[in-house]
């Protein structure tokens, strides 16, 4: 067994405890949106890892509705990714009463990264 499968496996058996302790939610932020994210940005550097990739997807999707991984993600780039601010002064934007720096000024292609990880997430998730 390769290092990548390893990690897979390992991540997809604490997605099922972290589901059966605590709520599917939570499950989904560990297993999409830390663990896929991070393991598809290893993939577009590893072939270990880019193989990997489709088995760890179809483990996601045995593991989780299609229906309850569609309202995750769009949950996720509502908050995350295409939250709307209510007004922004001085640089920083204001979302009810929190305060957040802007993120793409400063960094915009590592936003620019972020976003398009988004979309291939969605789109591996959701064929």
């Amino acid at each position: 067994m390769n290092g990548s499968m390893k990690i897979r496996i390992e991540q997809c058996a604490a997605t099922e405890d972290i589901r059966e302790h605590f709520r599917s939610k939570s499950a989904m932020d560990y297993l999409v949106n830390e663990k896929l994210f991070t393991f598809l940005a290893a993939a577009e550097q590893d072939p270990a890892f880019a193989a990997e990739l489709p088995a760890f997807v179809a483990e996601i999707k045995r593991l989780f509705t299609a229906q309850g991984l569609r309202e995750y993600l769009d949950q996720l780039g509502r908050s995350k990714y295409f939250a709307e601010t209510e007004c922004e002064s001085d640089g920083l934007l204001y979302q009810g009463d929190e305060t957040m720096e802007e993120p793409w000024p400063d960094h915009p292609v590592l936003g620019a990264q972020e976003l398009l990880g988004f979309f291939r997430v969605r789109e591996l998730l959701q064929q």
